[in-house]
C-alpha cells in the first residue's frame, strides 16, 4: 500500500521537474495564485520510501464550519495507467478525510477521446450532430475508459453532462501537436483564413513582443474591454500580478506575456504558461478597434512558434464546449480554434467524492447561490 503525506513545496516542485510535464494547476505556485483557498502539497511514497506521485490540494472552507472541500485541479500527478487505482486513491482519501475534508473534487489528467480538426469540420458541415460527444472519435484511450470505470465503482460521481462550461476546469480542450513538426508544417496545418490573417497582420505592420510586469496594466485594460464586449466577469489586476510573481518565482519562464501592437496601439495581448513539454494559452484580450489588422491571429502564431522553440510538444488552447451547433453562443470559440488545424480532446473531467453527503450538498447549494 502506498503512503500519502504532506510534503514541502520544494519536494513537490522537484518531483514535477523530473517529469516531461504536468498541469500548471498542479504546480506549487498555483497555491499562491489561489489565495482564497488553503493548500497542501501531497506526496505518494512506495514501500521503499521513494516519492512516486504528487498532488496540489486546494482547500475551501465551509462558512462557519471547520470542514473543507479538497480540490485537485487537473490532478493529482500519479500513475493513472496502473491496474490498482484504489491503491493510489484510497490513501489520499483517508489523508484528506483526516484533515477535515467533507468531499473531494479532482480532475484526472487522463484523455478519453480525440477528434481531428477535419473530423470536427465535417461533422459541422453535415449538421448531423449538435455535440462533439455524438461524433465518432478518431482515437479512444483505453486508460481513460478504465479509470472512469474504476472511479464510478469506487463511488466517485462523474462530471455533469450539461452543455456549456462547468464551474471548474474544462473537460474539452483544443490542442495543437508540435512534436516533430517544422514551422512551415505548423503553418500549413492552419486553415486558409488563419494563414491569410497571419500574413495580413504581418503586411500591415503588426508586431508581437514579450512583455514584462510593467506591461500588465496595459494588458489588463484590454482584458477588461474584452470582458465587457464578450459578457464575462474579468479578474482584477491584482490577480494577474499575483499570477505573474508566483509563477516566475517558481520558474523564470513559467509564464510569458505577449503584446501585439500596430502603429503604437495595443491590439491584442495574451499570456502563455509552460510546464516542461506542455504550453497553454492562458488568458487573451483584443481591442474592438483595429480588428481588421488581425492582432489575435498574429499573437497566437507567435506563441505557438515560441512554444515549439522552447521544447513544447503540445500547444494547448484550453477550453471549448462540446457544442457543434452554429446557433450556440459558444460555437465561435471552437470555430476560432479549429482554424489552427489541431484536435479536440476530451479529458475525464472533474469527479466528486462526497465524504459527508449533507455537507457536500449544502456546499453545492452555497456555491449555486453565489453564482
Amino acid at each position: 500500500m502506498l503512503a500519502v503525506r504532506q510534503i514541502s513545496s520544494a519536494e513537490h516542485l522537484g518531483f514535477l521537474q523530473a517529469r516531461p510535464s504536468a498541469s500548471f494547476l498542479q504546480c506549487p505556485s498555483w497555491a499562491a495564485v489561489k489565495q482564497e483557498w488553503g493548500a497542501q502539497s501531497l506526496g505518494w511514497y512506495d514501500h521503499d520510501g521513494a516519492l512516486v506521485g504528487v498532488g496540489l490540494v486546494l482547500l475551501r472552507q465551509v462558512p462557519k464550519v471547520k470542514r473543507f472541500l479538497a480540490y485537485l485541479p487537473e490532478g493529482p500527478v500519479l500513475d493513472w495507467g496502473t491496474d490498482d487505482l484504489a491503491g493510489w486513491l484510497d490513501p489520499m482519501v483517508d489523508h484528506l478525510r483526516d484533515a477535515g475534508a467533507f468531499g473531494i473534487k479532482m480532475g484526472p489528467p487522463v484523455v478519453r477521446r480525440r477528434w481531428s480538426a477535419a473530423t470536427v469540420k465535417a461533422a459541422i458541415a453535415e449538421g448531423s450532430a449538435r455535440r462533439l460527444a455524438d461524433v465518432p472519435a478518431d482515437a479512444t484511450d483505453d486508460v481513460g475508459e478504465r479509470v472512469a470505470t474504476a472511479l464510478a465503482r469506487a463511488g466517485w460521481r462523474a462530471p455533469s453532462t450539461e452543455e456549456g462550461f462547468a464551474a471548474g476546469q474544462p473537460q474539452y480542450v483544443f490542442q495543437v501537436p508540435l512534436d516533430g513538426r517544422s514551422e512551415d508544417e505548423l503553418l500549413k496545418g492552419f486553415n486558409q483564413l488563419w494563414r491569410r490573417n497571419i500574413k495580413k497582420a504581418e503586411k500591415l505592420g503588426v508586431t508581437v513582443r514579450q512583455g514584462s510586469a510593467q506591461d500588465l496594466p496595459a494588458f489588463h485594460e484590454l482584458y477588461l474591454e474584452t470582458a465587457e464586449r464578450d459578457h464575462f466577469t474579468g479578474r482584477p489586476l491584482a490577480y494577474f500580478r499575483r499570477m505573474w510573481d508566483a509563477m516566475r518565482a517558481e520558474d523564470p519562464d513559467r509564464i510569458r506575456l505577449y503584446l501585439a501592437e500596430h502603429e503604437g496601439d495595443l491590439v491584442a495581448a495574451t499570456t502563455m504558461v509552460r510546464v516542461g513539454q506542455h504550453a497553454w494559452y492562458s488568458y487573451g484580450a483584443s481591442s474592438t478597434a483595429k480588428r481588421e489588422v488581425r492582432g489575435s491571429n498574429a499573437v497566437q502564431w507567435a506563441m505557438l512558434r515560441d512554444a515549439a522553440a522552447a521544447g513544447a510538444t503540445v500547444y494547448d488552447l484550453r477550453g471549448i464546449t462540446d457544442t457543434l451547433a452554429e446557433d450556440d453562443p459558444h460555437f465561435g470559440l471552437i470555430q476560432f480554434k479549429l482554424g489552427t488545424g489541431g484536435e479536440a480532446v476530451e479529458y475525464l473531467g472533474e469527479w466528486d467524492l462526497p465524504l459527508n453527503k449533507v455537507l457536500f450538498k449544502a456546499f453545492e447549494l452555497y456555491l449555486a447561490r453565489r453564482g
